[in-house]
C-alpha cells in the first residue's frame, strides 16, 4: 500500500443537484419524477376515500404503511450498520460524505460499494433505490471531464477520469489513482446489472478506457507492464491493487459487452502481476518501480483481488489454469494472514480480501467458506462498536467512514448471493 498524501477541498457546493445530474456521463438511476414517486410511495402513507361498508374497510387497509418483514442476523447488522454510516457521515443534501469537508475519493467509493452490496440483499424490505441515486450524485462531484484544477501528470491525463478528491468547482481534483478508479467502475458495472441503465454502462466504460491508456508499457521500465497508481509525474509504481482490479473489471464489461478487447487486457493485466509481484510465497507484493524493484509489503486486498480475477477469467474463458491459481492463491492468503494480521489492516482491505474469497467459494465449494469474514464481523460488532453501531478502528481507535463502510460491506456481502458480488 502506497500513502498518499491527497489535496483537501474548501467546504463550497457551487452546482445543484440538477446540474450534477446532467454532468457527462449521465449517472442516474431515475427521472427526477420517478425518484419523487419513489420517495413518496417509500416515507408517506397512501391517501384514500372515506366511506362506509367495505369501501371503507379497503380505505382503511390502504392507509397502513406495509409491513417490511423482520432482519435478523447479518442482513439486521448489514442495516443497522448502513444506517448509522448514513446518519453519521453523510452531508445531507450534497451527495457526499464528511471529510475535510468532503471525503476523498477512496473512502467515497467504499461506502458506493456499501450501498451497491446492500442492494443485493434478497428481501431487504426497504428500497435502496433512493439511497443508489444519491450515490451517483455524489460521485458525479468527483468526475473530472476537462483536466482542471492541480497539474495533472504524465499517464493519460486527456482522459476523463475520477478525480482523488471533488473536481473542480466544488473542490480541488488533483492527481487521479487507478485503484480509486478501479473501485469506482467495478460498483457501476454491478449497478449496471441491477438496473441496465446505459449510462451506468458508459460511466464503467469510461473508468476501463482509462485504466487501459495507463498500461506502462515502455521497455526502458523494469518488468514493463502494469498500470501506474496514479497520474502524477513523480509517481513510479505499477501496483497489484492497480491492476489486479483492472482485470476484474476487464471481465466484468466483457461478460456484458462481449467486446474481446475488455477480456484480452484483463487477461495481460492478471499474468503481469503474476508475472512480476508474485513471491516465492506464493502471495502478491505491492508494487513495482521504475527499475523493477520489488516493494514486498503484503496487503489482503492484493492477495483478493487476484483471488478475484482468476476466478472471473476462469468463468470467463474455461481455463481451468486460471482457477488453480486462485485456489493456490487462497492457499497462501489463509495461511499468512491470520486473524491478527487482518485486524492489523483498514478494514476496507479485509472486506475486499472476503469478497473474493467468497466469490471464489462461490465456485469451489471449498474452505473457509463464509466462516473466516463471519468471524471478523462478528467480533468487530463485539469489541469495536460502539452503543450508536459507529465501528472504530486505528490507532487510537477512533470512528471512520472507511471502517464503517467496510463493517456494512461484509455483512452485506454474508447476506447475499455471490453472483451480485461482480
Amino acid at each position: 500500500m502506497t500513502l498518499r498524501s491527497d489535496h483537501r477541498p474548501t467546504r463550497t457546493l457551487s452546482r445543484g443537484l440538477p446540474a450534477l445530474l446532467a454532468g457527462a456521463l449521465g449517472f442516474a438511476l431515475l427521472a427526477p419524477s420517478a425518484a419523487a414517486a419513489s420517495s413518496q410511495a417509500l416515507h408517506s402513507r397512501a391517501a384514500a376515500p372515506a366511506g362506509s361498508g367495505r369501501l371503507a374497510q379497503v380505505a382503511k387497509h390502504a392507509s397502513k404503511k406495509p409491513r417490511k418483514p423482520a432482519l435478523r442476523g447479518d442482513p439486521l447488522r448489514a442495516e443497522l450498520a448502513f444506517r448509522e454510516m448514513q446518519a453519521h457521515y453523510y452531508i445531507a443534501g450534497s451527495g457526499l460524505y464528511e471529510g475535510e469537508p468532503f471525503s476523498a475519493l477512496w473512502p467515497f467509493s467504499q461506502a458506493f460499494a456499501a450501498t451497491v452490496s446492500m442492494a443485493g440483499i434478497p428481501h431487504l424490505g426497504v428500497s435502496l433505490t433512493r439511497e443508489l441515486h444519491v450515490r451517483l450524485v455524489g460521485l458525479h462531484n468527483y468526475l473530472d471531464t476537462t483536466n482542471s484544477g492541480a497539474t495533472e501528470g504524465a499517464f493519460s491525463s486527456t482522459l476523463t477520469a475520477f478525480d482523488a478528491n471533488v473536481a473542480p468547482p466544488a473542490g480541488p481534483g488533483g492527481a487521479k489513482y487507478y485503484d480509486d478508479n478501479d473501485w469506482v467502475g467495478i460498483e457501476l458495472a454491478r449497478l449496471y446489472k441491477l438496473s441496465r441503465s446505459p449510462s451506468l454502462l458508459a460511466g464503467a466504460e469510461t473508468v476501463m478506457a482509462f485504466e487501459m491508456a495507463g498500461w506502462q508499457a515502455s521497455p526502458e521500465l523494469g518488468c514493463p507492464g502494469g498500470v501506474p497508481f496514479s497520474n502524477e509525474l513523480e509517481n513510479s509504481q505499477r501496483n497489484t491493487v492497480t491492476t489486479a482490479p483492472a482485470a476484474e473489471l476487464g471481465v466484468q464489461l466483457y461478460r456484458i459487452t462481449h467486446n474481446a478487447s475488455y477480456l484480452q487486457f484483463a487477461e495481460m493485466a492478471y499474468e503481469w502481476v503474476r508475472q512480476c509481484l508474485l513471491q516465492p510465497s506464493g502471495l502478491y507484493a505491492d508494487h513495482v518501480n521504475r527499475r523493477g524493484v520489488v516493494e514486498q509489503t503484503l496487503w489482503s486486498y492484493n492477495q483478493g483481488t487476484m483471488i478475484g480475477a482468476g476466478t472471473l477469467l476462469y468463468q470467463a474463458t474455461g481455463n481451468p489454469g486460471y482457477l488453480n491459481q486462485a485456489r493456490q492463491t487462497a492457499a497462501a492468503a489463509l495461511s499468512y494472514f491470520t486473524p491478527e494480521r487482518l485486524a492489523s489492516e483498514i478494514a476496507s482491505f479485509p472486506s475486499i480480501y472476503f469478497r473474493n474469497l467468497l466469490y471464489l467459494d462461490s465456485v469451489t465449494h471449498e474452505p473457509p467458506g463464509p466462516r473466516i469474514a463471519q468471524a471478523y464481523v462478528d467480533y468487530a460488532w463485539q469489541h469495536l462498536r460502539l452503543g450508536n453501531d459507529l465501528f472504530v478502528g486505528g490507532e487510537p481507535a477512533e470512528p471512520e467512514l472507511l471502517v464503517q463502510a467496510a463493517i456494512v460491506q461484509i455483512y452485506a456481502l454474508l447476506s447475499s448471493p455471490p453472483s451480485s458480488y461482480f
